[in-house]
């Protein structure tokens, strides 16, 4: 198939599955139909171990959203599909540059649709084909255009068809069409401009020959003084660092008991102050540590100092998830808690890849590089793993087990709060879930979330 009939076909299948209908069972079987597609479409020489794992996301993304229909399945199927698009005809491509040609092509796409010859055949097309569109297409969208126009100005022209009643809502399949072409036109017409196609260079792993030589960052301060700057810095970093680990463990784990309201407070401020002291150590190693400076032989003290503050801080994000974990066996599980062990999981991961980058030598490009691929697997974790249900299994094991807050804050957990009421044999809880289920807005086949087709 060519383009034109990628675009018709998946367009008539987002009408098909959307009209009338609500986000849920009809995206799923959208972003599995675009996979498979997307598969026999790909050259062979694009077929890479990379693509084929976005085409396994991409179709377990999709089955997750049909199944809870939330948010984050939403952005799952939504990053799946465009880095499986983007990867099928772009091998060598980084992953940051998929932000930028997404943007350039959301724009561009209302200019590019009518360079026909981009994406029409320039050949005469089929005798079908050329009769659909001369005899009903073309005639269809102009009687459209003119009834309309016509329409507004006349009363008693409209008034003509007021007897006629099509259950078909105009407006509604209209924005359909037009957001189902939108979609089709750009996952398969999608254009690289040329000077992203050269940023590409720029976010390379490793360093090239001309770049491993050592020389000054800036013309104002030598080789030497830049070295010895950094060496300075990293080695009062160090100091300061270790002292604030002092103090802030024994500020966690020997302080007096604080009343819940209080722990949780200083619990999420502590955290993130890690979180922030994280980040701005890994801008700071990315600042020394750029260009050929990485190459500097006189350099190898600098780099004992930069790796030892890199494992003082996974020190430092360690203390943290201990810190964490003690809140979450005095308190319960929340989805913030959760959070929390997410944002420091990907914290200690950014310090190791720096500890890589700076032993093996890696451009700055590579953090961001690798930090883009973990970003995605955190975003497939989320929607793939039931995390509501897992915090009510849990909690409702606790003494002080919230029932009134599971019951209203946390997400999917219907299944697991029915085993709680068969336990405590609340017949009334038990009805009172069941009702909450059946509250729902009934949904049409195509709009089904899954989930609650399989409370049992």
């Amino acid at each position: 198939m060519k383009t034109h009939h990628y675009i018709l076909l998946t367009t008539a299948l987002f009408i098909l599955l959307f009209y009338n209908q609500s986000p849920g069972l009809n995206l799923g079987i959208l972003s599995v139909v675009y996979a498979v597609l997307t598969f026999f479409r790909t050259p062979l020489r694009n077929r890479s171990r990379t693509f084929m794992l976005l085409m396994v996301t991409t179709v377990l993304s999709g089955t997750a959203f049909a199944w809870y229909g939330d948010f984050p399945s939403f952005l799952a199927v939504v990053s799946s599909l465009l880095l499986l698009g983007y990867r099928s005809r772009n091998r060598r491509m980084k992953i940051l540059l998929l932000i930028p040609v997404v943007i350039v092509n959301f724009f561009t796409s209302f200019c590019r649709v009518f360079s026909f010859d981009e994406w029409l055949p320039k050949r005469n097309m089929s005798g079908l084909w050329q009769k659909i569109l001369a005899f009903i297409f073309i005639p269809l969208v102009l009687v459209s255009v003119f009834f309309g126009i016509y329409a507004a100005g006349s009363d008693r022209f409209a008034s003509l068809f007021t007897d006629w009643e099509l259950d078909i809502d105009i407006w509604q399949l209209f924005v359909i069409t037009m957001l189902g072409f939108f979609i089709a036109f750009n996952y398969w017409n999608y254009t690289v401009e040329r000077l992203i196609y050269k940023n590409n260079r720029m976010l390379e792993n490793n360093f090239r020959e001309h770049e491993a030589i050592p020389k000054p960052t800036y013309s104002f301060l030598d080789l030497d003084s830049e070295r010895i700057s950094g060496a300075v810095s990293l080695f009062a970093l160090n100091i300061l660092l270790v002292f604030f680990i002092i103090a802030y463990n024994y500020e966690q784990f020997y302080e007096q008991v604080k009343t819940p309201v209080q722990l949780s407070e200083e619990t999420h401020e502590q955290v993130n102050a890690v979180i922030v002291s994280i980040i701005m150590s890994i801008f700071v190693i990315m600042f020394y540590f750029k260009s050929g400076f990485n190459f500097d032989p006189k350099a190898r003290f600098m780099k004992v100092l930069a790796k030892t503050w890199i494992v003082l801080n996974a020190v430092l994000v360690i203390s943290a998830m201990l810190k964490n974990s003690e809140y979450i066996i005095h308190h319960g599980f929340t989805y913030k808690r959760l959070g929390v062990y997410a944002f420091l999981t990907l914290s200690l991961i950014g310090l190791v890849m720096t500890f890589i980058k700076i032993h093996f030598r890696k451009k700055n490009a590579f953090l961001f590089n690798t930090i883009a691929w973990y970003l995605y697997g955190t975003i497939l974790i989320c929607s793939y793993i039931n995390w509501g249900g897992i915090i009510t299994a849990e909690n409702s094991k606790r003494r002080d087990f919230a029932l009134n807050y599971h019951l209203t804050q946390i997400n999917f957990s219907e299944n697991q709060l029915l085993e709680y009421a068969a336990g405590k044999q609340d017949t009334k809880l038990r009805e009172e879930i069941i009702r909450k289920i059946q509250a729902r807005p009934q949904e049409n086949f195509f709009s089904w979330i899954l989930y609650y087709k399989n409370i049992r």
